[in-house]
Formats: structure tokens, sequence, C-alpha cells
């Protein structure tokens, strides 16, 4: 668990390590800071804060959103909100070097979000 990550929204570890990978835990777009307030609204809101969630994830065990290998991202309104995420998204990483990802569509997901990411990160040698 991170100290400083977001809230468990279930009963998990925030990311769990073995022989150097790392399978972080899909992450909500709750605000660490003020875990019962609203979500932020609409999908480019949430698609941030579920990245920034996940770099306190990452940041807590030594590593950043470079180290990611590969991304889930789970989506309630797949139509709808795909293009919006895939903009906000692509905009944490360095142009031309994007992890591996699938994007899958759900009826619903916990705390009634629009958006959840889990990740395999790779630590260095």
């Amino acid at each position: 668990m991170i100290a400083t990550g977001p809230r468990p929204v279930a009963p998990f570890s925030h990311a769990v390590e073995a022989d150097g990978w790392v399978f972080v835990t899909g992450q909500m777009p709750t605000d660490p800071d003020a875990p019962d307030a609203p979500l932020p609204p609409g999908i480019e809101a949430q698609t941030r804060r579920v990245m920034e969630n996940l770099r306190i994830v990452l940041a807590g065990i030594g590593l950043d959103l470079e180290h990611i290998i590969f991304a889930r991202i789970y989506l309630t309104q797949f139509e709808r909100d795909y293009a919006a995420m895939n903009e906000t998204y692509q905009g944490y990483f360095e142009k031309g070097k994007l992890p591996g990802r699938t994007t899958i569509g759900v009826t619903g997901l916990a705390v009634g979000a629009l958006v959840e990411i889990d990740l395999v990160v790779k630590r260095p040698d």
C-alpha cells in the first residue's frame, strides 16, 4: 500500500511486485486528499485524475509512467468517451513511446466512475 495513494474502493494492494514486474491495481478517479468528494465531471477530468493517481502509486515504489509496459483501460461509455479519453491519456507519454494497451467497454465500475486503468510495469534492471 502507498501511504499517499488513493483510498482503495475494495480489498486490494495498490501494487504488487514479483521479480521486477509490478502489477498496479486499477485506479479510480477519486481524490486521494478528499476520497469522499464527488468524482470529477466528464471523461477528460476523470482520465486526468486516474493518471495522477497512477503517478502517485508508481512514485510510492520509485517508478514513473515511463516504466509502464502495458495498460488496461475500462470505460463505461465506450463509444461516447473513447476518443476524448485517448486524447487525454496520450498527453501523459512522450510522443512515439506509448505502452501496449487494451481498452474494454464495461457495464459499470466502482464508485460510478467512467474510467479505470490498471498497469503492468517493469522495474529497470
